[in-house]
């Protein structure tokens, strides 16, 4: 199988889920956009699409230019060729402005290991029909999507008191995670050198706040891990296998 990782900063990539790929022997072709790497023009010979996180938001067009094309191509590659796509945080937002949603500030800023309650269409879902109807979710953020109601092929399958749309699905193949399930042990002190995310994350918890977020992390990363074996599991073979079949 053949994925396409489109990456905003080198650190924040698949995380636990790459490591399984990686294990599972899934050919990864990582285009780090930030850097001036281009999205290859044939989307078609790849199998699925994920899409990771950043510290730019989604309207940042003119300082981040590139943009325009990776909204394109994900339009492309989910609403045209109909392929399977996972988003996490500005991917799950890109994918909404695809599918005809908009991106706009959350208020407050969602930032720290928090609930995420799933509504009651998960219990039909592929990837999320055998998680708990709550789980504790990485969250750092500080933009979500919103307006995705007029979409009907859009289903919102969880929610958090802040943010309506953590979890989102276009039809049967794409779902945006406005969450971070893909941590590892390292991510947190990792993006806690990001200026963007640093700044984001004192203004939401004050100074020092780094080391208790870590110690949170840790403490649920046993559950984060086990969610996104269940996650990459199901996408891959009940959603792009299925998908390569047709």
């Amino acid at each position: 199988m053949n994925i396409i990782i489109l990456q905003h900063i080198k650190i924040e990539d698949p995380g636990f889920i790459k490591d399984l790929m990686i294990a599972d022997g899934i050919n990864l072709t990582t285009i780090e956009l930030d850097e001036g790497e281009k999205i290859p023009d044939n989307l078609e010979k790849f199998d699925g699409m994920f899409c990771m996180g950043g510290p730019m938001d989604t309207y940042m067009e003119d300082k981040f230019p590139w943009l325009i094309e990776e909204k394109r191509k994900i339009k492309e590659f989910v609403v045209d060729l109909k392929k399977p796509y996972l988003g996490f945080c500005l991917g799950c937002q890109l994918l909404g402005e695809a599918v005809g949603g908009k991106v706009v500030r959350s208020i407050p800023s969602e930032i720290g290991i928090m609930d995420v309650n799933f509504s009651n269409d998960k219990k039909d879902d592929v990837l999320f029909s055998t998680f708990p109807d709550k789980i504790k979710s990485l969250q750092w953020h500080s933009y979500e999507v919103q307006g995705l109601e007029k979409n009907k092929y859009v289903k919102i399958l969880a929610s958090s008191p802040i943010t309506k749309c953590q979890i989102f699905k276009y039809q049967n193949h794409a779902y945006g995670i406005q969450f971070h399930i893909e941590i590892k042990e390292t991510t947190v002190k990792e993006w806690g050198c990001v200026p963007e995310y640093k700044a984001a994350l004192e203004e939401q918890l004050g100074k020092n706040a780094l080391e208790e977020f870590d110690k949170a992390a840790s403490k649920n990363m046993n559950n984060m891990n086990s969610y996104s074996k269940i996650l990459y599991s199901k996408f891959k073979n009940d959603i792009m296998k299925l998908n390569k079949e047709k």
